[in-house]
């Protein structure tokens, strides 16, 4: 009786054992993408792969990631497009990561996208490129006045405040650029009277385009006296062509760039300034805001705060907005102190 006894309560346990590990809430949970304790699983989606600023930044995202124990991929179309960048979102949904890291290359056409990989319990936070209506949280490289306060301030200063200006851009729909360019276009209008927007050109943050988008200003506004793209694959197309045309010297190019991307043309004459942040700091403090979001220490409210590695404590601001700082200012005086 006593050997029966046992052997009842262990077919038991058995059977319980057995039926906690054929649960499918235990093992297929649609929403369980590593947020339970283990290793988060990131997918990082830039813009277009081989852009030396999406480069850095996803330095920055993946050494945040070793520090934290993640795991940390890059994916991403070749050329800058909204339709590039549906296909990873799908496809990192279907794989259950706990987070994508996406720069948007537009700010609507994909939240469908999004909210379809959010509702599988994905936290999908933007970085340099907002989509302000689907995400979890905005990694905000600067406030957008401030940046285009700066861009405005440095070709008015190089170009002694009058003359006609355009803008080399990167894609028609990003929303980052035509945030800056709508406010810079404010700027002008109300405190540089005398300098003139001729054109807004879009290089789809393509070298080989920008530089031809830049010839195609040269050539179409012989009176041009200076071109402002506020884009590190535009502004460094555009000095590759000034550096070697008959308009250097002539025509002013200002921007956002990466001090190493930038350094031979300043170096050279072809660039006075430019500006830019840390895009490694850009990708690292965004991981460190996944794994906050992830494992609960902020919902992406007004008000949160976490720790971001060597970067220190951030807050949330309004509408589930992350800063990381405000734009630098590099020229001959200072950009051998820069790497990145």
């Amino acid at each position: 009786m006593k050997f029966k006894k046992t052997t009842a309560v262990l077919a038991a346990a058995a059977l319980a054992l057995l039926g906690a590990c054929s649960d499918p809430a235990a093992t297929d949970d649609p929403t369980d993408n590593n947020t339970g304790g283990g290793a988060l699983n990131i997918t990082i989606l830039p813009k277009n792969l081989g852009n030396p600023y999406f480069d850095t930044s996803t330095k920055g995202a993946q050494a945040a990631a070793a520090e934290i124990g993640a795991t940390a991929q890059e994916v991403g179309p070749a050329a800058g497009s909204v339709d590039g960048q549906v296909p990873y979102i799908e496809t990192a949904t279907q794989q259950r990561v706990s987070a994508i890291e996406i720069a948007a290359n537009d700010p609507t056409a994909m939240c469908d996208s999004i909210n379809a990989a959010r509702a599988a319990g994905v936290k999908v936070v933007t970085f340099d490129s907002d989509a302000p209506g689907c995400r979890d949280l905005f990694i905000n490289q600067a406030e957008a006045d401030g940046i285009a306060k700066v861009l405005v301030e440095m070709v008015a200063d190089q170009i002694g405040d009058a003359g006609q200006i355009a803008i080399l851009s990167a894609t028609a729909n990003a929303t980052n650029q035509n945030a800056w360019i709508e406010l810079m276009e404010a700027d002008l209008a109300a405190n540089h009277p005398n300098i003139e927007l001729v054109k807004i050109a879009y290089g789809d943050d393509d070298d080989q385009k920008s530089y031809d988008e830049t010839a195609a200003l040269i050539q179409a506004y012989p009176e041009l006296k200076g071109i402002v793209a506020p884009t590190t694959a535009g502004i460094q197309a555009a000095a590759r062509y000034l550096s070697t045309s008959q308009a250097k010297g002539q025509v002013v190019l200002t921007g956002l760039g990466t001090p190493d991307t930038m350094r031979n043309y300043v170096q050279d004459g072809t660039v006075q300034e430019f500006a830019l942040w840390n895009p490694e700091d850009l990708g690292y403090l965004t991981t460190y805001a996944v794994q906050a979001l992830v494992d609960g220490t902020i919902t992406g409210a007004q008000g949160d705060t976490f720790q971001a590695g060597k970067l220190g404590p951030f807050t949330v601001g309004p509408d589930s907005t992350v800063l990381l700082g405000d734009p630098y200012r590099f020229n001959a005086d200072n950009i051998g102190n820069f790497h990145f």
